[in-house]
């Protein structure tokens, strides 16, 4: 009896940290092609912040490029928001709420069987 359930913990465990990579990786995807494209339109201001650095520089510069400051905010926010994610996980453990999701999601992979995406990745074959 103890065996299914351990497997199943495992399952929800690596489904966890599926998760826990695919934010990273998401975070990491932003920071590679949006941020770039972001910086890139405010090379000037930046050159001059470079020469003559003051925060009202830094507002009027952002506030004239409102596309590249909704991209670099959107970097800083999705990566603070994985940050406090996965920190709270860590420090405090998984609510019983996203615990029972996962679970529910482990379900319905097992269920669906190897047609599921997931299932290669969560299932694996000692498991089986």
């Amino acid at each position: 009896m103890d065996q299914p359930d351990q497997f199943f913990t495992q399952q929800v465990q690596r489904l966890h940290q599926l998760q826990v990579y695919a934010r990273w990786l998401f975070v990491s995807f932003l920071w590679l092609t949006v941020a770039p494209v972001c910086l890139w339109n405010i090379r000037t201001e930046i050159s001059l912040w470079q020469q003559y650095f003051t925060w009202v520089a830094v507002r009027y510069g952002l506030l004239y490029h409102p596309w590249a400051t909704l991209g670099l905010a959107f970097c800083v926010g999705m990566t603070a928001a994985v940050l406090v994610w996965q920190s709270r996980n860590i420090l405090l453990g998984q609510p019983q709420s996203e615990k029972q999701r996962l679970e529910k999601q482990v379900y319905r992979i097992r269920q669906q069987g190897a047609s599921h995406p997931l299932w290669r990745w969560i299932v694996s074959k000692e498991d089986s």
